[in-house]
């Protein structure tokens, strides 16, 4: 009887797991969403391209549960976003798939290796080189047939618009990630739906000044060259 009773509990045990990793999947997929309609009151960038911090959230999935997990988050919220508020269509739908797997993916790959500070840093600064190489591959695919202008035009925008602009997106994100990894993923596990292992948001209530100083110094610089980028100064 013992141990038919302790057989049946490990699936219970196995399904409470799911439901909180779906559940808290579903929050951030949710919180995503919400970045990126806010991303929206940023400026742009030459006109046509809109600086975006969804990924600073995905990345946070990511880095908690897996790329597997960025992946999809990243899949349905660009599917929701082309249903809803996009006029891009599916080609919108793919760059932002391309952009957010690129980023993502890439930095939580490095962070599950090595789950540290160091790890993260590296991590982020690898995804965004990764994300800026992608889409500017992609952006010179694709950006004659959306825009319908010549490839020579949009060759010559690559060093000077698609390259500046995708490497500040990642570094601004990549500062938003280092300051709000900690508090966001304490919070989640102290409402048990994160998991507890060691990382960036470990080591208790320790107050880190230094970190806490690039993070903002690294954010200051992003959001200058952003405004930069987009002309407001």
């Amino acid at each position: 009887m013992s141990d038919f009773n302790n057989t049946g509990a490990i699936p219970t045990a196995r399904s409470q797991v799911t439901v909180k990793t779906v559940t808290s999947l579903a929050m951030l997929t949710a919180l995503t969403y919400v970045a990126m309609l806010l991303s929206k009151l940023l400026p742009q960038v030459s006109g046509f391209l809109q600086m975006d911090v969804k990924d600073t959230v995905v990345c946070i999935g990511g880095f908690l549960f897996g790329p597997l997990s960025a992946a999809v988050i990243s899949i349905v919220v660009a599917l929701v976003e082309m249903f809803t508020v996009s006029d891009t269509g599916p080609i919108g739908l793919v760059m932002n798939v391309l952009a957010t797997c690129a980023f993502c993916c890439t930095a939580s790959f490095v962070y599950k290796k090595m789950c540290t500070r160091k790890g993260a840093v590296l991590g982020l600064a690898l995804g965004t080189v990764v994300l800026t190489v992608v889409m500017v591959l992609w952006n010179y695919l694709i950006t004659p047939l959306y825009m319908g202008i010549p490839r020579e035009t949009v060759a010559g925008m690559l060093p000077t618009v698609f390259l500046p602009f995708n490497l500040v997106k990642g570094g601004l994100n990549m500062a938003l990630i280092l300051l709000l990894y900690k508090p966001v993923v304490t919070a989640l596990r102290k409402a048990r739906l994160a998991p507890e292992r060691e990382g960036m948001a470990s080591g208790g209530d320790r107050f880190d000044a230094g970190f806490l100083l690039f993070s903002l110094a690294l954010l200051a610089t992003f959001v200058l060259l952003v405004l930069v980028l987009a002309g407001k100064i």
